[in-house]
């Protein structure tokens, strides 16, 4: 939705996001326009934090490379090398989360019940969340044993996981992305899968969707993609259809909310 479609509808008045981002709409031609950008904030928070979740017990538990291990006979071996190599818990690690809203607070929340030490880096700190560092990026960056992305994508952000932001990590560390592909730089994000920087990348989404063939993620073992199916369970659906449903009714009867232009 740009600026030349927004100039071609005479009588527009309003655009709603049919879920939380906002990306593909030009809300700057919109607020020119005088007409309202909304989206469901808040309608996936659970869902997505579960998803983030999930795949970091998928990384740290092998699960994928377990599941294929047993199919192929090698049940044996694998035990051993995890006895030999050690697997982590959760409690053990230092989550950094960039982002803070509500999918992140609620990634928090969980990480917090697993015994995780969190760290922060948003651009003013909460009230309430005592139990939770907020910190610069450099510092999250070099602390952290799992990174997990939770923010909007902007044309700031785009590509910030990059080779410089991979230098800056612990070798080893394992990066989670639900929020948007193009906030890493996939080309980087597989280099450093190939020589042992990141040990392990879980993505529900990619810098293009579905990926091209030869992708550069497509081929690495320790990359583990679902297919952006972290916001989709019933029950958040139609959560977010009865968001739209409402905000379209207070929009008729005076003002929208969940306005993300202004």
């Amino acid at each position: 939705v740009d600026g030349d479609l927004i100039r071609r509808i005479p009588k527009l008045k309003m655009i709603h996001s049919e879920g939380v981002a906002f990306n593909g709409i030009d809300i700057q031609a919109a607020r020119e326009r005088g007409v309202f950008v909304c989206n469901n904030q808040g309608c996936n928070a659970g869902a997505v934090a579960e998803q983030a979740i999930f795949l970091m017990l998928s990384l740290l538990r092998r699960g994928i490379p377990g599941d294929r291990a047993v199919r192929e006979g090698r049940q044996i071996q694998m035990k051993e090398q995890a006895m030999v190599e050690g697997i982590t818990e959760l409690g053990d690690c230092k989550i950094g989360l960039i982002g803070f809203g509500h999918i992140g607070q609620s990634v928090a929340r969980i990480a917090l019940a697993f015994g995780m030490r969190v760290l922060v880096c948003v651009p003013h700190p909460k009230a309430g969340w005592d139990d939770v560092r907020f910190v610069t990026l450099d510092e999250l960056l070099a602390d952290s044993d799992v990174v997990s992305l939770h923010c909007p994508l902007t044309g700031e952000n785009r590509g910030m996981i990059g080779e410089a932001a991979i230098a800056a990590m612990k070798r080893g560390v394992r990066v989670i992305n639900t929020a948007r592909g193009p906030l890493v730089d996939e080309n980087a994000m597989a280099a450093a899968l190939e020589s042992g920087k990141v040990a392990g990348y879980m993505a529900d989404v990619l810098g293009e969707e579905p990926p091209a063939h030869g992708s550069p993620l497509l081929g690495m073992k320790n990359a583990i993609l679902t297919p952006h199916v972290a916001w989709a369970p019933l029950q958040t659906r139609q959560r977010l259809l009865n968001i739209v449903v409402g905000n379209v009714t207070a929009f008729v009867k005076g003002a929208p909310t969940n306005v993300v232009n202004g």
